[in-house]
C-alpha cells in the first residue's frame, strides 16, 4: 500500500497556481491578494535568478502546499539556500507534502552549488521546528528581525 507521500507530486509552480497560493499564503499568515501573488509569482517564473516556487501536488490534482527557495551569495558564508517561505495546507499536513517539498529544495540547491540550507521560523511555530528538526535541521541561533519600509 503506497503512503500518502507516494502521491505527493512536487513540480515548478505556474502562473496558473496564484489563487492557491494566494490562499495558502493566508494561512501562513501572510495574505495576499490574488492578483498581487500573481504578478510576484510571475516575475519568479520569468527571474529564476531569485528562486524557485516548488509545489506539491496531491494525488487530485489539488495543491497540497507550496515552497519558495533562493540563493543569495553572501561573504561570510559559503554558498547556501535559504528557505524563504514553506506552506502546507491545513488538510494536507503529516501528508508527506512538507518533506517531499524540502527533498526537492534541497536537490534544487545542490544543483545551483550549495553546501547548505537554512530556514527562519518565527518562534511561535513549535509544530513547524519539530518538522525541520525531524528533517535533519538544527537550531542554530535565534534573533531578532528588522524591518524599514522604502
Amino acid at each position: 500500500m503506497p503512503s500518502p507521500s507516494d502521491e505527493i507530486e512536487v513540480r515548478r509552480a505556474r502562473l496558473s497556481d496564484a489563487p492557491a497560493v494566494s490562499e495558502l499564503s493566508g494561512q501562513l499568515g501572510y495574505p495576499t491578494p490574488e492578483r498581487e501573488m500573481a504578478g510576484r509569482l510571475a516575475h519568479l517564473i520569468r527571474h529564476p535568478r531569485f528562486g524557485v516556487v516548488l509545489i506539491a501536488e496531491n494525488s487530485e490534482g489539488r495543491i497540497a502546499g507550496w515552497l519558495h527557495v533562493s540563493v543569495t551569495p553572501l561573504l561570510e558564508v559559503p554558498l547556501r539556500a535559504e528557505i524563504n517561505g514553506l506552506i502546507v495546507a491545513e488538510g494536507e499536513r503529516s501528508s508527506g507534502a512538507g518533506a517531499r517539498l524540502l527533498q526537492a529544495a534541497e536537490a534544487w540547491a545542490k544543483s545551483k552549488g550549495c553546501t547548505s540550507m537554512s530556514v527562519r521560523s518565527n518562534v511561535v511555530r513549535d509544530r513547524a521546528h519539530a518538522f525541520y528538526v525531524r528533517n535533519g535541521y538544527e537550531h542554530y541561533k535565534t534573533q531578532k528581525a528588522f524591518r524599514k519600509s522604502l
